[in-house]
């Protein structure tokens, strides 16, 4: 009878998943639910052969140098996989896996309802009430700017920007997008998207910004303060992607000098500490990162973990590889 292979976790993960994680393989779970230090990780992924971690590990060459030839597999909770260093796995002989779809949608709504409350001016109003500053219904009171008929310009028309141009449509907006490669032209059809081959022309025309696109060394500090300079007045920056596309400083200066009118967040570049001068700007909305904080997507992020896992121990293709760039796919005898 075949061993079950150890698998460590990181994180707390939903009860339904560790409950099967802890069925099928000798599973270590994560008593507290914190990141682990880099100490850590590197003593834990020494000691598995499975190891699962989350959007909060940091795994580095210098992680990475303590794994042991035992282990097989990196199997990510969680679609990105920016902060794991995986052209050094991948030269390791590593395979690394990642959960992407199951928070497709999600994301999305998150995406569409930033627009929504931020142009409609909805997290400050709710805090302005709560102050005791509503003093009643005013002709002037809280004006926002009104969605229907406004032009969303998407940065990443990936599965995720496909799905908010999907519910942009349906509330009315005009949606544009700029892409590393233009869509298919019958999805383009589908979706009434126009492509833009130059993201500074794109920014000069919108009045939002929903930025899907993933974290790279070119997308670093891609909208800083020359881009959010060609942006409209009456403009607005979402971000549900990865907080290091933004330069934070120069949106806050941005939105304070009224360069743009506001910006709803869910991520930031020194997560989880949020530039300071973000944090007293009204017109800034700012989520704790529950882009894929559903019930639903959480579950299937843990099924695809289990999934992954599975095919390597049946010596199949993972069905979620993640490669580097240039890379080619080999499967693990």
């Amino acid at each position: 009878m075949k061993s079950k292979p150890k698998v460590i976790v990181t994180r707390r993960l939903p009860v339904e998943v560790e409950t099967r994680m802890s069925d099928l393989f000798d599973t270590v779970l994560r008593v507290d639910d914190t990141p682990m230090t880099q100490d850590e990780l590197a003593a834990a992924i020494a000691d598995c052969d499975v190891f699962v971690p989350t959007v909060t590990d940091k795994i580095d060459a210098a992680v990475l140098s303590n794994a042991s030839d035992r282990l097989r597999l990196i199997a990510n909770f969680g679609a990105g996989t920016d902060h794991i260093d995986v052209a050094t796995a991948h030269a390791k002989g590593i395979p690394v896996t990642n959960t992407p779809g199951v928070l497709t949608e999600d994301t999305a709504d998150l995406a569409m309802a930033l627009i929504l409350a931020v142009s409609r001016r909805l997290v400050e109003g709710d805090r302005r009430l709560r102050a005791g500053e509503f003093t009643g219904w005013g002709p002037t009171h809280m004006l926002g700017h009104r969605v229907r008929g406004s032009k969303l310009g998407i940065l990443g028309m990936g599965r995720i920007g496909q799905a908010l141009a999907r519910r942009a449509t349906a509330f009315g907006l005009d949606v544009h997008y700029h892409n590393r490669r233009r869509i298919p032209k019958g999805i383009e059809e589908t979706l009434s998207a126009t492509w833009h081959e130059d993201l500074d022309t794109m920014l000069g025309e919108v009045n939002f910004l929903s930025i899907h696109c993933p974290a790279t060394p070119k997308t670093y500090h891609m909208i800083d303060a020359a881009r959010l300079s060609k942006m409209r007045p009456d403009s607005y920056i979402v971000n549900t992607a990865r907080g290091e596309i933004i330069d934070e400083a120069a949106l806050a200066a941005a939105v304070k000098t009224g360069v743009i009118s506001g910006a709803g967040l869910d991520v930031y570049e020194g997560e989880p500490e949020v530039h300071s001068d973000l944090l007293d700007l009204p017109n800034v909305i700012l989520a704790p990162h529950i882009g894929s904080a559903t019930h639903e997507s959480r579950r299937e992020m843990g099924e695809l973990v289990l999934i992954n896992i599975r095919a390597m121990m049946d010596h199949h293709a993972a069905p979620n590889r993640v490669l580097p760039p240039g890379a080619s796919f080999q499967i693990a005898s």
